[in-house]
C-alpha cells in the first residue's frame, strides 16, 4: 500500500501566470489530477493511500492525512489558494513527521534490532513548486533548512527526517509567461538548480526542471514509474578493486574513485503473490553492537551503508536454511557486475561496527548477477553465515540431528560473534 503524500507550493508567487494563461497554481493542480489518472491505469493502485500538505503551518497545512478520505483530498485539493511565504523547508518536515506518526506504534522501524528490508510502507513525496527563494517570517534564505526539532516521538532514533522507504520527488515549474519561439529540447527531463534539489536526492528521489506542458506530462508518466516497493541503500566498495577480466584491454582498465564504487539506490521488495505482503526472514545488521547496559539506542543513518568487498566467494545456501533475495535498482554497480559475467561467484556484504571485535564486521550476505546476467541480487543471510551455514551442514548430515561436543563447542563460539537479536528472527 503505496503512501503518495502531494506537496504544493502556495506561496503567492504561485499565482504567475505562464504563456498558456493559467496560474502555477493551476498547473500544479492539473498535474496532480493527470497522475491520479495514470497511476489509476495500474491494478496495483486500488491500495494507493493519497495524502495533500500545502505550505501553510500546522495543523491548516495537513489538508489531506490518514484518516481523510480520497473525496476530501479532491475537495481541499481544487481549494487550493496562493497567499503564503514559500516555507518549504518547514513544510517538508512537516510531511515526513506525517508520514512517520505511526511508526513508532507499529515498530516498523524496528530500532536496535536489526533493519527488516520486508518491514516497509512505501511513499513518495511529490512536491511542484515553482523554484523561486525561499522565504519566512525571518527573510530570505538561500539554502534549504529542515528544521532539526519535532514532537514527534522517536524521532530522535533516526538522524534525518526520512526514512529507507519514503523518496522525495520534485517538480520545478519553470513555464514562461511568454510562449517560446525556440523548438523544444528532445530527450530526458533535467534536474532543477534549486535548493529542494539535493534534499530530493539524499533521499534517493529526484528534482525535474519543467519548462512546457509536454515536459510535465513526461515527468508525470516517469513518477509513476517510480511507485516501487522498496528500500534504499548505500553501497560502498571496501578492499581493493577486482582484478581486471582476462579480455580487457589494458587501456580500459581505470585507476581512482569510479561511479560504481559508492551507489545510492533501491533494492525492490516484492510482495508474496499469495498474501501481497512482503515475506522475509533475515535483518541488515546494526552499526553498532548492542549494549544491554546503555539506556538510550545509538541514532541510526536513515539509509543502512552497506560494504561490499570484490573478493570472489562462493555463494552458499543450504536445504532447511532459509534466505531472502532482493534485486538491486540498476546502477553503475549492477552494470558492473553483469558486465564481469560472473554468475557462479559473488561478493559479500558486510556492515561496520555491527560485530563486536571486528571495525567491518562478518559477511551477512552477498551481492550475485542473475543466472541470465539481467539483474543483480542482495542475499541476505543469518549473520556470519561462511561459519554458521558450514556448521549447520554438518549437524543435518553428519550428525543426524546429534550435536557432538566438538560441534556444541565450535557453534557456541560462533554465537559469541552475533549480534544477539538474531536469536528472534523470524525462521
Amino acid at each position: 500500500m503505496p503512501v503518495l503524500l502531494f506537496l504544493i507550493d502556495t506561496s503567492a508567487s504561485m499565482n504567475q501566470r505562464t504563456h498558456l494563461g493559467t496560474t502555477y497554481l493551476d498547473i500544479a493542480k492539473g498535474a496532480v489530477e493527470t497522475f491520479m489518472k495514470l497511476r489509476g491505469r495500474d491494478p496495483a493502485s486500488r491500495g494507493d493511500r493519497y495524502m495533500l500538505v500545502n505550505f501553510e503551518d500546522v495543523p491548516f497545512g495537513i489538508k489531506a492525512g490518514w484518516k481523510e478520505s480520497h473525496a476530501t483530498f479532491m475537495t481541499e485539493l481544487r481549494n487550493l489558494q496562493a497567499t503564503g511565504l514559500t516555507t518549504i523547508g518547514q513544510s517538508l518536515r512537516n510531511a515526513f513527521d506525517l508520514l512517520n506518526l505511526n511508526r513508532l506504534v507499529t515498530g516498523i522501524d524496528n530500532y536496535g534490532q536489526g533493519r527488516n528490508p520486508f518491514f516497509l510502507e512505501p511513499a513518495i513525496i511529490i512536491a511542484i513548486t515553482d523554484g523561486n527563494k525561499l522565504t519566512s517570517s525571518g527573510g530570505v534564505q538561500d539554502e534549504l533548512h529542515l528544521p532539526l526539532t519535532t514532537p514527534l516521538p522517536g524521532s530522535e532514533l533516526t538522524k534525518e527526517p526520512f526514512r529507507w522507504d519514503q523518496r522525495l520527488f520534485a517538480l520545478v515549474l519553470r513555464i514562461s509567461g511568454n510562449a517560446s519561439v525556440e523548438p523544444e529540447p528532445l530527450g530526458g527531463v533535467p534536474s532543477d538548480d534549486s535548493p529542494i534539489t539535493p534534499m530530493c536526492e539524499v533521499t534517493g528521489g529526484r528534482s525535474y526542471s519543467v519548462f512546457s506542458q509536454r515536459m510535465l506530462n513526461q515527468c508525470l508518466e516517469s513518477l509513476v514509474q517510480k511507485i516501487q516497493s522498496g528500500v534504499v541503500i548505500n553501497f560502498e566498495k571496501t578492499g581493493p578493486d577486482p582484478p581486471p577480466l582476462e579480455d580487457t584491454p589494458a587501456e580500459v582498465v581505470k585507476s581512482g574513485p569510479q561511479p560504481w564504487h559508492c551507489c545510492h539506490k533501491l533494492i525492490y521488495v516484492r510482495p508474496n503473490p499469495k498474501t501481497g505482503v512482503p515475506i522475509g526472514h533475515w535483518p541488515i545488521p546494526e552499526a553498532f553492537w548492542p549494549d544491554q547496559n546503555s539506556p538510550t539506542l545509538p541514532p541510526r543513518s536513515a539509509h543502512p551503508h552497506v560494504r561490499f568487498s570484490c573478493v570472489d566467494a562462493e555463494p552458499m545456501v543450504i536445504d532447511k536454511v532459509p534466505f531472502d533475495k532482493y534485486e538491486l535498482e540498476p546502477s553503475p554497480l549492477t552494470q558492473y557486475i553483469l558486465e564481469r559475467k560472473s554468475p557462479h561467484t559473488c561478493w559479500q556484504v558486510f556492515v561496520c561496527n555491527s560485530a563486536k571485535y571486528s571495525d567491518l564486521g562478518q559477511p551477512f550476505g552477498y551481492l550475485k548477477a542473475s543466472t541470465a546476467l539481467n539483474c543483480v541480487n542482495l542475499f541476505v543471510m543469518p549473520y556470519n553465515y561462511p561459519v554458521l551455514l558450514p556448521l549447520l551442514d554438518d549437524l543435518i548430515k553428519v550428525h543426524k540431528f546429534k550435536p557432538t561436543i566438538k560441534w556444541r563447542q565450535s557453534f557456541e563460539n560462533y554465537l559469541k560473534t552475533m549480534p544477539p537479536y538474531y536469536i528472534g528472527c523470524n525462521l
